[in-house]
């Protein structure tokens, strides 16, 4: 009996030995798990937090991608072949080929201006001569023969186990718009310093101009009292009034400008018969023609009754014939005009003079240009017919074969 209680003692502190060892591996193991869950909870709220991050940059880089108008593509160096990866530049006509494009392709749009050069720099990156890319070029839109400037960034992303470009990443953009402004800003800088030019010029020419007749005046006029012949006194007054109207002349172009260009002189509108206001002012050029030239007129119609700014109309016409009679040594001058046409009014006057090159012949309507230096005058004239014309809703212009004439025309809305 006793053998068997001490047995069944020993079995029953077993179990609870047991029991307990049991519940302390489970407890331990509780608390690991506790443990491990609470590890495994914080790297799993990092992980969430790096993926927000990531979703946060992607946007923002999204977001940057859309407000530059930008597209990203990468090269593979060892294929040379391109890849677009996204395209924001908001435009259908732009340069985006399926993936894996051979470079080839893209050298094919590439304007023949560029090409050598643009090949040339991205032979240099993929090849590993230089890290960085940047360049303008035109590039030919999708559907047409029509060029856009796209402006490009690019870097070396990874390299072989060699140390060269594996893969290139780089972004590019339009700039037509910067490049419009450039060209614009290159031409007024160019216009700018040519009218600074010709300013100087005119300066200069209109010392020479102002000075000739002026000195020409002052000299005759302190010897006329000492002349005694009437024939002798004539002929120096003759030449006292000549210079006179030259300096009139050309004070009145340069008041004509100045009124031009402060915009205070408004049209007069009358109407008059044109016929005869073009004979009166052929008839005033026929004592200023050179020996063996002769001055005519050639009407389309018998009578034309025309409603516009009379002064300015004689003064365009008179800086038409001045310029006529000034330039043609022998032949004839013509004046006239052409019937009517869709409501417009050609009036002309026609030379046999020494003519225009023609590079020169819309040049010779900008204010202080004249062909040959030589020639006495200020480089007004014409000018001033333009913009006197352009005042009256008309135009000139000038057809001219050099050496054998030129053909000034004066067009008005009839």
């Amino acid at each position: 009996m006793l053998e068997q209680f001490l047995a069944t003692q020993h079995s029953t502190v077993g179990m609870e030995v047991l029991v307990w060892v049991v519940g302390t591996i489970l407890l331990l193991s509780f608390v690991a798990l506790l443990f491990y869950q609470r590890r495994m909870g914080k790297e799993l709220q990092s992980e969430l937090a790096q993926l927000a991050k990531v979703k946060k940059n992607n946007i923002e880089y999204e977001l940057v991608l859309k407000a530059m108008k930008l597209s990203t593509w990468h090269i593979d160096a060892e294929a040379r072949t391109i890849t677009y990866d996204n395209d924001y530049r908001g435009r259908d006509d732009c340069f985006m080929v399926p993936p894996d494009t051979p470079l080839d392709e893209l050298f094919s749009r590439v304007a023949p201006s560029d090409k050598a050069h643009f090949m040339k720099a991205i032979d240099a990156i993929c090849m590993g001569h230089t890290d960085e890319y940047h360049e303008i070029c035109q590039i030919k839109v999708t559907h047409s023969d029509k060029y856009y400037w796209s402006e490009a960034y690019a870097t070396v992303a990874s390299r072989n186990t060699e140390g060269l470009p594996k893969t290139i990443v780089g972004t590019s953009m339009r700039v037509d718009e910067r490049k419009a402004m450039e060209t614009a800003l290159m031409e007024a800088r160019n216009k700018a310093e040519e009218s600074d030019r010709l300013k100087s010029a005119f300066v200069a020419n209109m010392s020479h101009e102002i000075r000739t007749p002026l000195n020409a005046i002052i000299g005759f006029t302190s010897v006329l009292p000492d002349v005694q012949g009437d024939e002798e006194r004539r002929e120096l007054i003759n030449l006292i009034q000549e210079n006179n109207q030259k300096l009139l002349t050309i004070i009145n172009d340069v008041m004509n400008i100045s009124k031009i260009e402060s915009g205070k002189e408004q049209l007069v509108m009358s109407t008059f018969e044109l016929n005869g206001i073009l004979q009166s002012v052929a008839d005033m050029f026929v004592p200023k023609l050179q020996d063996g030239v002769n001055l005519s007129t050639m009407f389309a119609l018998g009578a034309l009754d025309i409603t516009t700014d009379l002064s300015r109309f004689m003064e365009v016409m008179n800086h038409l014939l001045a310029n006529a009679v000034k330039f043609t040594s022998q032949g004839s001058i013509i004046v006239g005009y052409d019937a009517p046409a869709n409501k417009r009014l050609r009036i002309w006057v026609r030379d046999t003079g020494k003519g225009i090159a023609p590079e020169h012949q819309e040049r010779v309507f900008e204010r202080f240009f004249k062909v040959d230096e030589y020639i006495p005058g200020a480089g007004l004239g014409l000018s001033i017919c333009r913009t006197m014309a352009y005042s009256m809703g008309g135009e000139v212009g000038v057809e001219s074969t050099l050496g054998e004439g030129s053909t000034f025309w004066f067009e008005l809305p009839v």
